[in-house]
Formats: structure tokens, sequence, C-alpha cells
């Protein structure tokens, strides 16, 4: 190809490329996303554990960019969010980041190494991710209350979400990816 020449991206995947300055951008839009919904959810005393604010940009940034993308942005949001905002609490944010960090990097690999079903990618990816939040509970022994009634108050909240997430997040996702797509070609 010579110089004069001008390039058109092929997307061989069904995820928007990982690499380049756009994907740098976005990237920092969804950790930025990440730390500030929450923030304002638990400014205006919204119930976070019903919606989910920072596992939204996560699971997205996953199924959008790939495993990196939602591996990086699951590991760092929950940790600068709490040095920004003080939240998640500190007893809290070790098993919320490794929860995180799964949803994104299950979501990612599931969409950009196996090419399965976005709506398959986010539910698995959340049951997954709910799993090692449970096992790094129990491990590190963090819930102050019976480890069931714990799993009732920290889990069982988040369902309605975790249903909206599956059944947007793919409408979003493929919105996004078009029309990246359309802009790219022009």
């Amino acid at each position: 190809m010579s110089t004069s020449e001008t390039y058109t991206p092929t997307y061989k995947s069904n995820i928007l490329p990982y690499t380049g300055m756009n994907a740098v951008y976005v990237q920092a839009i969804f950790i930025s996303s990440a730390i500030v919904l929450p923030i304002i959810a638990h400014s205006l005393h919204a119930p976070v554990r019903y919606l989910l604010p920072m596992h939204w940009p996560v699971i997205l940034a996953g199924i959008l960019y790939g495993w990196r993308a939602g591996a990086i942005t699951g590991a760092l949001a929950p940790l600068l969010s709490y040095l920004l905002s003080g939240y998640p609490l500190p007893n809290i944010l070790p098993s919320m980041t490794a929860e995180l960090f799964a949803y994104g990097l299950i979501a990612g690999m599931l969409r950009q190494k196996f090419n399965v079903n976005l709506f398959i990618s986010i539910g698995a990816s959340i049951v997954i991710g709910r799993i090692v939040f449970i096992v790094f509970v129990v491990i590190t022994n963090r819930a102050s209350i019976s480890d069931l009634e714990y799993f009732k108050v920290a889990l069982v909240p988040g369902f309605a979400a975790a249903f909206l997430q599956i059944l947007s997040l793919p409408f979003l996702s493929n919105y996004i990816i078009n029309k990246n797509r359309k802009d790219e070609k022009m």
C-alpha cells in the first residue's frame, strides 16, 4: 500500500480495536464512568446495591474492547474510586475489585476469544463475577454478619440491575460498535 492510499480498518472480530488513541480515550471514559456513577449515586443516597453503578461500564468495556479493557477497567475503577471518594468501603474493596476484574475479563474473553453471544457473555460474566465475590468474601472472612445473611444483603438487591444489564448492554454495545465502524469509514 502506498502512503497516499487511505487506510480502511477491517474488523476481524466482534469487538472494537483495543489499540490506538481512540481506544485509550474510551478506556479512560469507562474508568471515569465507573468512578463517577457511584459517586453520584452515593451523593444522592441512591440504593447502590440495587443499581450497581460501577458494574455497567466495566462489563461494557469488556464486551466492546475485549478482555484487556474489561480487566483493566474492573481492576482500576474500584481502587481509584476508593482513593477519590472512599467508596467502596475498605472492608469490601478487595472482594469488589476481584468481582469487577472478573466481570470485565470474562465478558471480554467470551466475546473476543470465543465469539459468544452478547447476552450469554454478559450473563456468564455476572454469574462468574458473583462467584468470585462470594469466594473472596468467604476466604478472607470479610463479612461482619453470618455468611448467609451477608450474601442476601450483598447479592440479592443487585439481581434486577444484573437482569437489566443482560437485557440492555447488548443493544448499547451493538449501537456503539456500528456507530464506530460507520465513523471510521467516513
